[in-house]
C-alpha cells in the first residue's frame, strides 16, 4: 500500500484499495452506509436513469466491477430480472456481505476478483457497470481497457462517480464541520478529480461516450453523513491532530444539526455512458 508522510503522522493510502485491511467493522460500516446512501432519492434517480439506457435480454450478461456490498448490483438484477448479473469484488468481506444482502435475488451472483483482471472471456459481456470505482483505485485506466477487452462489439460501458473535489458540508463561511468533508476526501478517496478526467479516460481506451452529465445531490440524512464525520473524527484525534474535546464536538454538532434540520451536505456525481464499437 502506497503512502504519504506528513508532520507528526503517517497517512495509509484509501484503505478502499485495500477493505480487507480496514477490518470488519470498517466493512460493516460501510456496506450499512453504501445502503443508506443507495436509498437517497436522487440516488436511486441516477441509477435508474442509467440503468434505463441498458437493452438487455434474457441471455444478456450485466457484471458491475467494484460492487462492494451490493447495494447498485441488487438495483441491476431487479432492473434487468431476466438477464444474469455478477458483481465483481476484490474484498472478500465485501463480497460476504455483498452475498448476504443479496439472498432472493435468483440471477445475480458476487465473486471475488479485481477490476483489472476480470475472470471472464473477451467479448462475452453485454454490459460493465462502475458505480463510485474509479476515485477508489490508483490506475483507472486498466479497469477500463478490462471492460473493453470483456465487453462484446456494441457492448455498454456506464460509469457512475462522485466529484469529490466539490464535496462539502459547509452551511456558512468557515463551518467547522467542513473539515471532516475535507478530511474524508483526503484519507479515504485516491483521486477527487476523476470525473474530470472521466470522458478522456474511456474514449482513450476505444469506447464512443453517447451520454456525459453531472447532477447536484444534497445531503441531509444523518446516516448518510454520520460515518463522514465520526470516523473522521476519531482518526484525527488518534493522530493526535485534534483533541478528545473537539473530536467529540464536532460529532456533537452533526448530531445537534440532524435534531434541529439545518444538517447539509453536497456532492456532485457525473454518469458516462459508452459504447464499444461494434
Amino acid at each position: 500500500m502506497v503512502c504519504k508522510t506528513a508532520r507528526r503522522r503517517t497517512i495509509v493510502a484509501d484503505p478502499f484499495q485495500d477493505v480487507d485491511s480496514a477490518g470488519p467493522e470498517f466493512i460493516k460500516l460501510f456496506a450499512d452506509s453504501m445502503d443508506e446512501r443507495q436509498s437517497d432519492p436522487k440516488m436511486e434517480e441516477i441509477v435508474a436513469s442509467y440503468l434505463a439506457a441498458l437493452s438487455l435480454s434474457e441471455h444478456s450478461t450485466v457484471i458491475e466491477v467494484g460492487a462492494g456490498a451490493g447495494a447498485v448490483t441488487r438495483r441491476i438484477a431487479a432492473h434487468s430480472s431476466a438477464s444474469k448479473v455478477i458483481g465483481f469484488e476484490p474484498s472478500k468481506g465485501f463480497v460476504a456481505e455483498a452475498k448476504d444482502r443479496g439472498k432472493g435475488y435468483p440471477n445475480l451472483e458476487f465473486l471475488v476478483a479485481d477490476g483489472a483482471s476480470l475472470p471472464l472471456d473477451s467479448g462475452s459481456i453485454d454490459a460493465v457497470v462502475m458505480h463510485t470505482v474509479l476515485t477508489h483505485v490508483e490506475n483507472p485506466k486498466e479497469l477500463i481497457v478490462e471492460a473493453f477487452r470483456v465487453l462484446k462489439p456494441g457492448g455498454t460501458l456506464i460509469v457512475c462517480d462522485a466529484d469529490f473535489s466539490k464535496a462539502t458540508f459547509s452551511a456558512f463561511p468557515n463551518d467547522p464541520l467542513d473539515i471532516c468533508a475535507k478530511e474524508f476526501v483526503r484519507e479515504f478517496v485516491t483521486d477527487p478529480f476523476i470525473v474530470a478526467k472521466m470522458r478522456s479516460l474511456i474514449s482513450d481506451v476505444g469506447f464512443s461516450v453517447a451520454r456525459f452529465g453531472v447532477e447536484s445531490r444534497v445531503v441531509n440524512n444523518p446516516e448518510q453523513m454520520l460515518p463522514w464525520v465520526d470516523v473522521t473524527c476519531q482518526q484525527m484525534y488518534e493522530r493526535g491532530d485534534i483533541g478528545k474535546e473537539l473530536a467529540d464536538a464536532l460529532v456533537a454538532e452533526h448530531h445537534r444539526r440532524a435534531q434541529n434540520g439545518s444538517l447539509y451536505g453536497y456532492q456532485a456525481f457525473a454518469t458516462a455512458i459508452a459504447r464499444k464499437p461494434g
